[in-house]
């Protein structure tokens, strides 16, 4: 069973910095695609940041410059450093993989960015 546990959520000030992790188990996790999404109040999920099995990435054109994806496999484990935060960055960020066309997410964590 797939499993996705992110950490490293909190409350920082406008223009500091967080790193997610997201630890993943029940896959293979080196040969997957891996993405970070975030949901703000009211508003929908949106895709954050993708990184390929290959190391390939993109971003949302409002995080680019800021936040770095990155993944080390053999720790199973998917990193987003964010960095001169936003209060608009403020939102629960999801962790996420698919896997034969089924999506899983993890619980989330919830990142609060005070101006």
């Amino acid at each position: 069973q797939v499993q996705l546990v992110e950490s490293g959520g909190g409350l920082v000030q406008a223009g500091g910095s967080l790193r997610l992790s997201c630890t993943a188990s029940g896959m293979i996790f080196s040969i997957n695609a891996m993405a970070w999404y975030r949901q703000a109040p009211g508003k929908q999920r949106e895709l954050v940041a993708r990184i390929t099995s290959g190391g390939s990435t993109n971003y949302a054109d409002s995080v680019k410059g800021r936040f770095t994806i990155s993944r080390d496999n053999a720790k199973n484990t998917v990193y987003l450093q964010m960095n001169s935060l936003k209060p608009d960055d403020t939102a629960i960020y999801y962790c996420n993989t698919q896997i034969h066309f089924i999506g899983y997410w993890g619980q989330g964590t919830q990142v609060t960015v005070s101006s």
